[in-house]
């Protein structure tokens, strides 16, 4: 007999369960993504760009001062060109600030003379310089006696032995009148007014030098903006025939940035610190020549001054004036390089 193909089971033994039945059944997979072909796209948040910006701006001012050093001989003849631009515009400003202080004082010391009749006693005259005293437009009086001002005229005159002599004294009594504004037209209204006064002989208003002295100022005024609108556009072309040069000198440079797609900001952005240092030293340049200038020729103005009578010193540039010094020369320098610069980024095509 031949044995059977299936092994036979004892009697109560338990059936035999395979081990692939006995495994629980998988669960399905869930496909996976399929992955896109290229290259991934990310969105620069504004918070990065602009810190890559400063780190740029940062990069790039201090690049072109390092270049400004390396080659100090050429630079320093530049900046003191333009220092030599902003000294004559700025020492004129100095000079019209101080005719504007002696044109304040002189206007307190204009005044008005109401010179009182020879037949006018003593009473009268107090009387006459109350009522002058009265009127809105006068700010206060002094009254001078003929005793007084023949003394005063003797003492300017130096003929105390020549005036001795006389047996009466013909100067009239007379009242110095300050106004309360300094106008022409404000006096000439004050004096007619007081010369319709009972015991007024006559009113002289002296203000004819004011006058000619504010005149010499508001031509020193049209001058001066002259003068610093002519040097101004001297230190734009000093500066912008400077960073012509310098980017004709890194053309190839320039050509391959742009070949890589950098923005014209980009390359114009270091040119433009090389202006602004150098508008910033030609102003500190300035600022010295003005200090050794003041230096140098105040004793003889004061000695001019002294030989006078009077005390002179020349004005010397404040906090203020310097920051505007510096700011409107490194303002000139920025200018005068973006104008150079943007001019040749036209003609540059990167090949």
């Amino acid at each position: 007999m031949k044995p059977s193909a299936t092994p036979r089971r004892p009697k109560g033994a338990a059936p035999k369960v395979s081990r692939t039945k006995a495994r629980a059944p998988a669960r399905p997979e869930s496909p996976k993504p399929k992955s896109r072909g290229g290259a991934n796209s990310h969105q620069t948040r504004f918070s990065s760009r602009l810190r890559a910006w400063g780190r740029h701006h940062r990069a790039m001012s201090w690049d072109s001062f390092y270049r400004l050093v390396r080659h100090p001989v050429g630079n320093l003849l530049t900046m003191l060109a333009i220092a030599i631009a902003l000294v004559l515009p700025a020492a004129l400003w100095l000079t019209l600030d101080s005719a504007r202080l002696l044109d304040a004082e002189l206007d307190e010391s204009a005044t008005l003379t109401v010179y009182l009749q020879t037949s006018v006693d003593t009473a009268q005259a107090e009387r006459i310089e109350q009522a002058v005293s009265a009127e809105q437009a006068v700010l206060d009086t002094r009254m001078i006696s003929a005793e007084q001002g023949m003394v005063e005229f003797q003492q300017s005159l130096g003929l105390d032995d020549a005036l001795a002599g006389l047996a009466d004294n013909p100067l009239p009594a007379s009242i110095v009148v300050r106004p309360r504004s300094v106008e022409p037209l404000a006096m000439q209204q004050l004096a007619s007014t007081l010369e319709a006064l009972a015991g007024v002989d006559e009113v002289r208003v002296d203000l004819a030098w004011v006058e000619r002295l504010r005149h010499l100022a508001a031509l020193g005024r049209r001058v001066a903006l002259a003068l610093g609108v002519l040097f101004g556009l001297g230190v734009l072309l000093v500066v912008g025939n400077t960073i012509r040069l310098s980017v004709e000198s890194r053309r190839r440079e320039i050509e391959v940035v742009m070949l890589i797609g950098a923005t014209h900001a980009f390359v114009r952005r270091p040119f433009l610190y090389s202006g602004a240092w150098y508008g910033l030293g030609g102003g500190l340049l300035a600022l010295g020549l003005l200090g050794l200038g003041n230096h140098w020729l105040s004793l003889p103005v004061a000695a001019l001054a002294a030989s006078y009578g009077a005390s002179f010193s020349l004005p010397q540039l404040d906090m203020t004036g310097a920051t505007i010094l510096l700011s409107c020369s490194t303002l000139l320098g920025w200018l005068g390089a973006w104008l150079a610069v943007t001019r040749h980024l036209t003609s540059i095509r990167p090949r």
